[in-house]
């Protein structure tokens, strides 16, 4: 997906589709529009922004407009499917298209894993992965890196906890994936039951990097030790039986009581939305810092915005894996309901991975 060094990524489908380099840039220049948003006003005057939204979201779709508006730019798109030529079954590939003919970037956000990455092979125009089901969600981490270097003054050294659904939370698999191949080294603790627990490909991604890792199955025992605690909900939208959900779904709640186990220069951090998982009471506690790094991703994506219109990009995706009879064994690949998709797959070590969703076969 990537171009030599000396170009540009034209599409984020995951944030290590840039380099050390330029994310360094981007969040700090994140930092910067922060500090002076005035600065930025008119940079992408002109300019065209569509949000294509398959799934519901509040904050990674206004975020994303309201970064193009404060830009100067103007946006277009959908937040509901069923409200466009989708519903009358016009395909991915087709309202692409049309769509990148429109705008100057397209953001996109779908259910099915490794759909952001089908759009961009047939995008004019650069495109955002605003996350694609449970697989990816780059401008979270792109938000919660941001958020860590205002609040830390580093991204490097910290223990990281990782609270709730990290089977199905596609921001904390991005976190950790981009995390590792960045080459900054952090110690993560996965708080989870059993059942939710981290997959193992992210585990075998972070035995290759500097980060290290543990699993925990108790919030208060694990709280004391940490930097940084990342919540997340049990994500009802993922689970196949309702019956599981109800078992697993208050498993894990941050209250008062457990925060004061916590140190002093404790962050706690969480995508939203929230459930049950972080009391209200929580919300006086000048530690919990989920509303701010909310506020911290319109900065993150108006840089990422910036860095992909004012740079000349590389090439779109090409694959070097086609292959017409591989098959991702993934049910929630997005090949499995956009049948005129190229096959094509790549080799991670010793697996053999679907090119969209990163399934292993």
């Amino acid at each position: 997906m990537k171009g030599s060094n000396a170009m540009r990524a034209k599409n984020i489908i995951d944030l290590t589709d840039l380099s050390l380099e330029e994310l360094t840039a981007v969040i700090d220049q994140a930092l910067e529009i922060k500090k002076n948003p005035a600065a930025y006003a008119d940079r992408c005057k002109g300019k065209i922004l569509a949000t294509l939204f398959y799934e519901p979201s509040t904050r990674t779709r206004n975020s994303f407009q309201t970064a193009m508006l404060r830009l100067g730019g103007q946006v277009i798109g959908f937040d509901n499917p069923m409200s466009t030529s989708v519903s009358k079954g016009e395909t991915l590939k087709d309202t692409t298209i049309i769509m990148s003919g429109y705008a100057d970037i397209i953001a996109m956000r779908h259910p099915m894993e490794g759909a952001a990455k089908a759009a961009a092979l047939y995008a004019s125009c650069p495109v955002i992965n605003a996350g694609d089901g449970g697989h990816l969600h780059p401008t979270q981490t792109l938000t919660d890196l941001v958020t860590l270097k205002d609040q830390k003054g580093t991204l490097e050294g910290l223990t990281i906890g990782l609270c709730g659904d990290l089977k199905n939370g596609r921001t904390v698999h991005s976190l950790c994936n981009s995390m590792a191949k960045f080459g900054l080294k952090a110690h993560f603790v996965f708080i989870s039951t059993k059942e939710l627990t981290m997959p193992e490909y992210i585990t075998e991604i972070l035995d290759h990097s500097p980060c290290t890792y543990s699993f925990c199955d108790s919030l208060e025992e694990a709280i004391p030790s940490l930097d940084v605690l990342y919540m997340t909900r049990i994500q009802k939208e993922r689970f196949d039986s309702l019956e599981e959900y109800e078992r697993l779904k208050n498993v894990y709640v941050l209250d008062p009581e457990k925060m004061k186990k916590a140190k002093a220069d404790l962050i706690v951090l969480h995508p939203l939305p929230r459930v049950d998982e972080i009391t209200n009471e929580v919300d006086d506690d000048p530690r919990a810092l989920y509303f701010y790094q909310a506020k911290c991703g319109v900065y993150a994506r108006m840089s990422l915005i910036l860095h992909l219109l004012e740079e000349t990009p590389a090439q779109g995706i090409t694959f070097d894996g086609e292959d017409a009879s591989f098959r991702c064994p993934n049910p929630k690949c997005i090949t499995k309901s956009e049948g005129y998709l190229p096959h094509a797959c790549h080799k991670d070590g010793e697996h053999t991975c679907c090119e969209y969703c990163d399934a292993r076969i």
